[in-house]
């Protein structure tokens, strides 16, 4: 298939696309679609993240939804792609309320997933490039307010006005989530209990670095410097994000811990009691956004005999550093990136390291993983190396290691053959 088969395909199915949405029939746009299909909306349609499979959930989402949003001018972003059957291609949209971005695979003309995304909401545009604020003004003017006098007011949040919009945690999704309502003119105000914006990084074990590429990591409006680490230290990413909550010019309050919330659907606000730095204050906004992470509370599980254990045992987050166990016996129960963190942390102290896993653990180097994930792809693993990979390690399992548990121990790990990638 050529360039221009290519996009004239591409755009006789969004002409046909847009056709559909604002027809009366909404199988007439599940008509578009293969029997095997997808539709994954951010916001754009259906006000929420969802997955739609099937042409007969996508015809019920158009039927209720498609006279509300309105989506329209749907064009060509860029050129499309040749893929395995048939070909991809971005394009941007427009709905009653914003304009966005979808992403579209086609095979045998009929699609086979789409995206769509809402980008901006209409009225609300992001003061960027030519719409930038000035900064000043310029000639002379009486009680003229300087920067620092307008950053004085926007620390009174809080206190003299309530936030809109009230984040509570201030690592990387709670700032990206207020830079983005900042820009919009959405007051929101940010809650940590650190002491420090990027103290929930410089807190973790000595050893940690983030186990996510650079590329997959940056902040909106400040990417990365082209020379940054792959893997980023972990106090490398506090510095990162106390900086960007300065330049953003956050609102942020530290040292503050929430202890409770109440929403009143009448008054339609929430009743936000926080603690900040020894002083309780009630906050009062229209939105509550818990920005804590997934896995910040230790999963401490109760293993028989640990009563009777005289040593040291504690959690992965309060690792003080591998040197107070050199030559030790140290064992890890658990395989996850923290578990393998720690366990080379302990071995390169001169600790002897026993890892404890219920099932087999496959291992993907970080050279490997950061150069495949620079060129936006996954790995290809075979199936069958996986299965022979496996059964050579049951082969080889001792006697004794029974109850489907098993010991990988350092500085020997188990790793997955050469051609597995």
């Amino acid at each position: 298939m050529s360039h221009e088969d290519l996009r004239s395909e591409a755009l006789d199915w969004l002409s046909a696309l847009e056709r559909s949405l604002a027809g009366p029939e909404p199988k007439g746009v599940a008509a578009l679609f293969g029997e095997d299909c997808y539709w994954r909306d951010f916001v754009a349609f259906t006000w929420t993240i969802v997955t739609l499979e099937g042409r007969d959930a996508i015809a019920a989402m158009v039927a209720s939804r498609a006279a509300k949003v309105g989506m329209h001018d749907l064009a060509l972003d860029g050129e499309p792609k040749r893929i395995e059957g048939g070909l991809e291609f971005w394009f941007t949209l427009a709905t009653a309320v914003g304009r966005g971005r979808g992403h579209a695979r086609l095979r045998g003309g009929r699609c086979w997933t789409l995206l769509t995304t809402l980008r901006e909401l209409a009225g609300h545009e992001e003061k960027r490039g030519d719409t930038r604020p000035r900064g000043t003004v310029h000639g002379a003017v009486r009680n003229r307010r300087t920067w620092a006098d307008e950053r004085a007011d926007d620390a009174r949040l809080g206190i003299d006005r309530q936030p809109y919009v009230l984040i509570v945690g201030g690592g990387q999704g709670g700032l990206g989530l207020a830079a983005r309502l900042k820009q919009i003119g959405v007051p929101a105000l940010v809650v940590d209990r650190h002491e420090k914006p990027g103290d929930a990084w410089r807190s973790r074990y000595r050893s940690l670095c983030l186990h996510d590429p650079v590329w997959f990591d940056h902040m909106p409006y400040l990417p990365f410097p082209d020379h940054w680490p792959v893997f980023t230290p972990k106090d490398k990413m506090g510095d990162w994000l106390e900086a960007y909550s300065r330049i953003m010019e956050l609102d942020l309050w530290n040292s503050t811990t929430c202890r409770g919330a109440r929403y009143d659907a009448d008054e339609r606000r929430w009743t936000v009691e926080v603690d900040r730095d020894g002083t309780p204050v009630m906050l009062h906004p229209q939105h509550l956004v818990l920005a804590t992470g997934m896995s910040g509370k230790p999963n401490v599980p109760r293993v028989p005999g640990q009563d009777l254990f005289r040593g040291v045992q504690h959690h992965s987050s309060a690792h003080p550093g591998g040197g107070p166990y050199a030559g030790k016996r140290c064992v890890i129960i658990g395989a996850n990136n923290s578990a393998h963190d720690i366990a080379a942390d302990l071995w390169e102290h001169g600790a002897e390291v026993t890892m404890a896993a219920p099932r087999l653990v496959a291992l993907l180097g970080g050279r490997r993983q950061g150069r495949d994930q620079r060129r936006r792809r996954r790995p290809h693993c075979r199936l069958d190396a996986v299965r022979r990979a496996a059964a050579d390690a049951e082969a080889r399992r001792p006697a004794h290691e029974g109850g489907g548990r098993r010991v990988l121990r350092q500085p020997a790990r188990r790793r997955l053959p050469a051609d597995l990638w």
